[in-house]
């Protein structure tokens, strides 16, 4: 490729049509990384090495930088080459529940502080959730959750008598509750999600790190076991350069895949 200044990074391509010369740049990069060239996390080359590969000028690569950027491929922070975030992998709802099994399979070391592990009554929305009797007492659960040490989401999550007892018998080191519950035979089966945006309040910001009204995305769960009982209701709240959710809907089937955003 060259990069001519008359062209303004332009050329004409067979049948006369004009094309970007970034836009094929990009869908190179773009198909290296759906390849797994880099790896997840891996830096690109720096712009001057890239712009001599192509033969382009480094506006030229800014640009296909830029659409990487908006395609979710790439992230980059001041002072950093780019970062390759990757193709999500697609997940079921079900595979979603684990935010530890999730982060392995994205390369990352999940980890996991216990805040607080209470009981008390649960209030109109957890009754609802887990169609629980006014008054009734639950375990609230309050976690900060990371990926690879770095603070990524606070965890609240609220189960029913029968399987809080079970939460509140686990040791404060456990990483993944999911896990440990099904090895009780509690099992996760289906879940309705939403996810939004909500304010940072002060603990959120207090644990990770951010400033009480920033954004944060926040997915609500309510997970059934196979007989259709509620066994957990969680909201949870990631910083938003921590992760995505990508929905894939067919007539056929759905899918759900989350995945890391930023420098992870």
């Amino acid at each position: 490729m060259t990069d001519g200044a008359a062209g303004a990074g332009r050329r004409t391509a067979p049948g006369g049509k004009e094309q970007a010369l970034y836009r094929k740049v990009a869908a190179d990069l773009g198909r290296e990384i759906g390849e797994g060239g880099y790896g997840s996390g891996g830096r690109l080359p720096a712009e001057g090495e890239l712009a001599e590969r192509y033969g382009v000028s480094r506006g030229t690569i800014r640009q296909a930088m830029a659409l990487l950027r908006t395609e979710g491929l790439v992230a980059s922070r001041r002072g950093t080459r780019r970062v390759v975030i990757g193709t999500p992998r697609p997940q079921s709802f079900g595979e979603l529940l684990s935010f530890t099994r999730w982060a392995r399979s994205a390369g990352e070391e999940p980890g996991g502080l216990l805040i607080a592990v209470e009981t008390r009554p649960a209030d109109a929305t957890e009754c609802a959730q887990l169609r629980l009797s006014e008054g009734t007492e639950v375990h609230h659960l309050r976690r900060l959750r990371t990926l690879s040490g770095r603070p990524a989401m606070v965890e609240r999550t609220v189960f029913p008598p029968a399987v809080g007892e079970l939460v509140a018998e686990l040791p404060p080191d456990t990483v993944s509750y999911t896990v440990a519950l099904e090895e009780q035979g509690v099992l996760f089966a289906d879940a309705q999600h939403t996810i939004d945006l909500c304010p940072a309040d002060a603990e959120d910001a207090r644990l990770l790190g951010c400033r009480p009204g920033d954004p944060l995305l926040r997915e609500r769960r309510c997970s059934t076991d196979p007989a259709g009982t509620p066994i957990e209701w969680s909201d949870d709240r990631y910083l938003p350069d921590t992760v995505a959710f990508t929905v894939h809907s067919s007539a056929a089937s759905g899918s759900l895949a989350r995945r890391p955003a930023g420098d992870t």
